[in-house]
């Protein structure tokens, strides 16, 4: 095998371990029936599966070698379909046919590679084709994660008549905010990082289409015969640029949004997210609007949540710097495969009599069935933002309280894009930064003079925050448009700053996503910076700390503060950002707190 080639297979191999189905995410100890092997298991390599527009994709079947008709699982992937073979033969003997599929202009299936775009009809064409198969029952369920749980539902909303339930894992409901911006900025790295993975299939597949032995054959000297003429890139990602050219919410984001969908979604989901997953907030605002909105009550009713921790920022017991103890570790294919069992298969072994969410609590690390999502019992409870004005970096007085402010002197501080907050851990993906992924010491980030800490007094008592997290500010800028960041932080009693949830707004998008409006220099203005959610116990002993910032840089794109199209600009000014916390404009931080 060529170096070359060596280094294409391992950064692809990296992308995928972090990408790929329920891998990305630990789900939860299998109870109940044992995952024992019944059947002898045959493989059909590159099955053909014709689109309604004639392009034909393929895929790898596993079924047992039995007479009778067995439900069908199925994965629909970018990301190569024969790392899928290890679950397809489990799976296989169990009872099930499983069918793992590249989706279309992806290794070994026809067509162009366009992220979202053709998944509805494409995943609506191959669940009737696999429901049709000589050997399936006509019974179809979904798995997997990241893209491949966008595959479900774009293919779930298209409402094919065989489909029976799907399996999303670490994905999102909004393939504008929460995927490819986040409160009106870019996610530089994830997109950057994806794209770049995904590219490297497109060029292998480009660079196949020019290989031309028999044209370069008389060329002279030989010593100048080209072995591999390297393809143009151009043009080898155009939806990357697509998305720039689309930063506000219009109708290419909305043709292919899931929650501007909800209606047409018809079957049970059991939905798997993760604390530190980049697409943390659509896995939980699936589950509650569905369960409002989907379009039929059998679907409303057959909604449920598991929350672990990790996702893209990892698997196993530690993620990051924190070891979450052993409960976290789990199969998660033997749980997803339970779930299946009862609604494919209608098995009596448990999963009816369950509640249908369980999260795993950080502080305790333990795992905890509810009610619902959010917790009815959790209080809404406000912490005020408190200074003498200098709240600058962790030698600042920026405190954080029960109490209202009355009358304070504002925080300000300069951001210059140019020396940016660094992303320090967090919801990363596809591939770490030096600066680590998941939850990290923030400290670094926190002596800077740019960065506002504020910090509870040491809790008495264990306290549990479970829920959406948001930032209540008033704000101002010397500039037409800047960000502004939270980070919600549990302080440990060694000082160790873990990092627990976090959102960015840019300024621009204030009152909408779809019809940003620079702000005017110096005008107070009143938002809400979304930082989605958690579930930790402050342990007594530990502070709850909160940081405020205008940049998150390389996860967040950087905003240059001049209001000019952040896709084509070049320019960069500092801006003097200011957060107020008096009667008159009370900043909060708002968490529910479990009593």
């Amino acid at each position: 095998m060529r170096t070359g080639e060596k280094v294409r297979r391992r950064t692809a191999q990296t992308i995928l371990a972090a990408l790929f189905f329920t891998a990305a995410a630990s789900q939860f100890a299998p109870s109940g029936r044992a995952d024992t092997a019944k059947y002898a298991v045959s493989v059909e390599r590159g099955a053909a599966a014709k689109m309604r527009d004639g392009v034909t994709l393929r895929a790898d079947i596993y079924r047992p070698q039995a007479d009778g008709k067995f439900p069908v699982l199925l994965v629909r992937t970018p990301y190569d379909k024969q790392w899928i073979m290890n679950f397809g033969l489990k799976a296989a003997a169990r009872g099930y046919v499983v069918i793992a599929q590249d989706v279309r202009g992806r290794f070994t299936s026809e067509g162009d590679w366009y992220p979202f775009k053709s998944e509805s009809q494409d995943g609506y064409d191959t669940v009737e084709w696999a429901a049709g198969l000589p050997y399936s029952n006509g019974k179809v369920g979904m798995f997997g994660g990241s893209y491949v749980g966008a595959t479900q539902y774009l293919a779930a909303i298209a409402k094919p008549p065989h489909l029976a339930g799907i399996c999303p894992t670490v994905t999102a409901s909004n393939y504008h905010d929460g995927w490819t911006y986040q409160g009106g900025a870019f996610e530089q790295w994830f997109n950057e990082s994806w794209s770049t993975g995904l590219a490297l299939d497109t060029m292998r597949r480009r660079t196949e289409k020019g290989m031309d032995a028999l044209g370069g054959s008389k060329v002279l000297p030989l010593l100048s015969y080209p072995v591999l003429e390297g393809p143009s890139s151009n043009g080898i990602a155009t939806y990357f640029t697509d998305w720039l050219a689309h930063p506000n919410y219009d109708n290419y984001w909305k043709q292919i949004s899931i929650e501007d969908h909800h209606a047409d979604i018809q079957v049970p989901i059991l939905g798997i997210g993760a604390w530190y997953d980049i697409f943390l907030g659509g896995t939980l605002r699936n589950y509650v609007r569905l369960k409002k909105e989907a379009g039929t009550e059998a679907a409303r009713n057959g909604q449920r949540l598991e929350v672990t921790v990790g996702g893209h920022a990892g698997g196993g017991r530690k993620i990051g710097a924190v070891d979450f103890g052993e409960k976290l570790e789990v199969d998660g294919d033997a749980r997803m495969l339970r779930w299946y069992d009862w609604l494919l298969r209608g098995e009596a072994n448990g999963v009816e009599k369950e509640k249908p969410v369980k999260i795993f609590v950080m502080g305790k690390n333990e795992w905890r069935e509810e009610d619902d999502w959010p917790l009815a019992r959790a209080k809404s409870t406000r912490y005020y933002l408190h200074s003498a004005g200098g709240a600058n970096g962790l030698g600042g007085n920026g405190t954080l309280n029960n109490t209202a402010p009355v009358e304070e002197k504002a925080d300000q501080y300069v951001y210059d894009p140019s020396d940016a907050v660094p992303t320090i851990g967090g919801p990363l993906c596809c591939q770490a930064l030096p600066t680590g992924i998941g939850p990290q010491d923030q400290r670094p980030a926190e002596e800077r003079a740019d960065v506002l800490v504020y910090t509870t007094a040491a809790f008495a008592k264990d306290t549990e925050v479970t829920g959406p997290v948001s930032l209540d500010l008033y704000v101002s800028s010397s500039a037409v448009d800047t960000d502004f960041t939270g980070k919600l932080v549990d302080v440990g009693a060694d000082g160790f700053a873990q990092n627990l949830t976090e959102g960015i707004l840019r300024l621009r998008c204030r009152n909408s996503q779809e019809r940003p409006e620079l702000a005017n220099p110096g005008e107070t203005y009143h938002i809400t910076v979304d930082l989605w959610a958690t579930s930790n116990v402050f342990l007594a002993g530990h502070k709850l700390r909160l940081e405020v910032s205008s940049s998150n840089y390389p996860r967040f794109d950087r905003n240059l503060n001049t209001g000019e199209e952040q896709a084509r600009a070049t320019r960069m000014i500092k801006a003097t950002n200011v957060i107020y916390h008096d009667k008159a404009h009370p900043s909060a931080l708002i968490v529910p707190i479990v009593p």
